[in-house]
């Protein structure tokens, strides 16, 4: 169900390279939704990265880190963007839509754990708010998290007003936020990859950065298998060369196919380059207060465990 539409949004910013280093499946809420009475956003901040040495002597890993500065909202990958070309020959930008997602996300972190290496993550304000431990877990791990709206919204759909979009759009980056107990990066991806020409004037002005993809894993049609998912990856990159990757860590089918896709993207010669954002989004808040007192989040405690739990006899 993607779509390619013919925009092309250009921003004149700087892209600044460090060689150090569903589907359209409808968001649904779990078994039994949290009624607990909001809560103030959890305080502590997760760590910034993983910073264990990897034990994997032939693992993937990350051959560069580029920090991206999103003034004026930037647009990567050429399936809609066309002039912000930052990735050499080889190169690929592992990305994942859709999560956080039980056992699919955890089995996707392991996938990369085990290679040593680091993804985007374009999480929906939903399911963060449903598994904020899940995304944590992808934040602490070194990954960078940016947002996919609140509801996977297709924001060209008849009938979606301008006020309406940009709720999505908010909302999506403020649950996100709750949900790490820290602002995420300013990067923002469309649902099915629909680019409405006055969100992304909007995005621009909120300097947020947006992404698009080279290379569409396709892993979320029916009849998708592990199998078919590598294939159509490998198809494609070996193709163009280079490119961005766009995954669903959302999919069954997707945490199955990465460990083999990622060895043989190794053997192909690709190598995987990290996105960091210069500085975080600030969120408004406006909507960071209408998610806590519409949605009902959970009270999530921010004390650590040593204050909370004490061990008396042993």
């Amino acid at each position: 169900m993607r779509i390619t539409t013919g925009l092309m949004f250009a921003s004149a910013v700087s892209v600044l390279a460090f060689t150090a280093a569903w589907s359209q499946t409808p968001a649904r809420p779990p078994t039994s939704a949290p009624q607990a009475a909001p809560a103030p956003a959890p305080a502590a901040p997760p760590p910034a990265a993983d910073k264990t040495s990897c034990g994997n002597p032939d693992a993937l890993g990350v051959a560069r880190v580029v920090q991206i500065d999103t003034t004026g909202g930037p647009g990567f990958g050429f399936e809609h963007f066309k002039q912000l070309d930052f990735l050499r020959d080889k190169e690929v930008v592992l990305t994942f839509d859709d999560g956080p997602w039980p056992v699919n996300t955890p089995a996707v972190l392991k996938a990369l754990a085990d290679e040593c290496t680091k993804g985007l993550f374009f999480p929906i304000g939903k399911h963060a708010t449903y598994h904020p431990e899940i995304l944590k877990q992808v934040a602490a791990q070194g990954h960078t998290v940016g947002a996919h709206t609140w509801s996977h919204a297709v924001l060209t759909r008849k009938g979606m007003t301008d006020d309406a979009a940009k709720e999505e759009i908010e909302k999506g980056f403020s649950a996100v936020r709750w949900a790490l107990g820290a602002p995420p990066s300013p990067f923002f991806r469309f649902p099915a990859l629909q680019h409405p020409p006055a969100m992304v004037s909007y995005l621009g002005e909120r300097n947020i950065g947006i992404w698009s993809c080279d290379v569409d894993s396709f892993d979320f049609r029916r009849g998708a298998t592990p199998d078919k998912i590598i294939t159509t990856v490998m198809t494609k990159i070996d193709k163009l060369g280079k490119g961005i990757i766009l995954m669903h860590d959302f999919q069954k089918h997707t945490a199955e196919a990465l460990p083999a896709l990622l060895r043989k993207l190794k053997a192909g010669g690709y190598k995987v380059v990290q996105i960091k954002a210069k500085a975080p989004v600030h969120t408004i808040a406006s909507y960071d207060e209408a998610l806590q007192k519409d949605t009902k989040l959970p009270t999530m405690s921010s004390k650590p465990v040593s204050s909370v739990v004490q061990t008396i006899s042993e």
